[in-house]
Parts: C-alpha cells; structure tokens; sequence
C-alpha cells in the first residue's frame, strides 16, 4: 500500500505516494527525474547516491523514501545558482576532478556539506569527508585539491 510523503527538494515542495520499500535514490530518479543522484552499489558504500538531507550528507541508496517524509533535501541539481556553477562544481571543472563522472555529483554534495560547516578545511578533513565516496577513475588528489581551491574561493 502506498504512503503519502511530502518532500521538499532543491527547495520545491513535493507530494508523491510511493511504496514503502522505494529508496530515496529511487524517488529522486524515477519520481523526479532527478537523475544527477546516481545508484552505484545500492548498499552504502560507493556514495554515488549522496545528497544532502536535512542539512547532512546522506547515501540515498539507505534511507527509505517514508523515512524522508517531510525532510529537506538538496540533490546535486539543486546546488548552482541558476546559470551559475557552485564555486565547488567550478573548481572540479578547473581541476580537472571529473573522470568519467558517475562519481562527481556524491563526492560535490559531500564537498559542498563540509565546506557549509567548516569553510576552511585542512586536507585530512577533506579526505575524511569524502571518504565515503569511492571513485575508480583517479587518485583523488585531484579532487582533494579542487576542495581545497572552492574552500578558498568561497564566501563566509
């Protein structure tokens, strides 16, 4: 039997009924169309599906979407200012930080949680905080210092 939840995503109020055995990540790709949320291994482990729920950073792919209800959650697409990448996005693009990309919308959303609690990390804070998100294609230095460049483009 479906459940009536409300969601507010990207800061837009949803209100969807879904199964109680749908994840998050599904509600966010197949509900509304917000496909920026990848699902890599389905169990945790990856942090392809991370966003930001209620102001920290989540693996989608664990959290049931009637767990959700009434929470507030930024996706990856919900991050830019309009036409205006996030100072982070922009430093993984300058960096060149971005490989083959199923990796980057988790390891931004996890970049972006820090940097809001801790503006100026160190690297090994940088490290921790991405630790959860795995990615196949680099080493992560470049990664590393794209966070440490948005640290200190940002404004706070």
């Amino acid at each position: 039997m479906k459940q009536i939840i409300i969601l507010t995503v990207n800061n837009k109020v949803y209100e969807i009924a879904v199964a109680p055995n749908r994840t998050l990540t599904q509600v966010l790709r197949e509900d509304l169309n917000l496909t920026g949320t990848k699902e890599g291994c389905g169990i945790g482990d990856c942090g392809a599906c991370a966003v930001i729920m209620d102001g920290r950073p989540v693996n989608s792919c664990l959290v049931l979407a009637v767990q959700a209800n009434g929470s507030d959650i930024t996706t990856i697409e919900g991050i830019a200012e309009r036409e205006k990448l996030h100072p982070v996005q922009q430093a993984f693009v300058e960096h060149g930080a971005i490989q083959c990309g199923f990796c980057t919308s988790g390891m931004i959303i996890s970049a972006k949680s820090l940097l809001d609690k801790k503006p100026k990390p160190s690297e090994l804070e940088i490290r921790e905080a991405i630790s959860g998100n795995l990615c196949r294609c680099t080493g992560y230095q470049k990664i590393v210092e794209a966070i440490m460049d948005a640290s200190q483009k940002m404004k706070k």
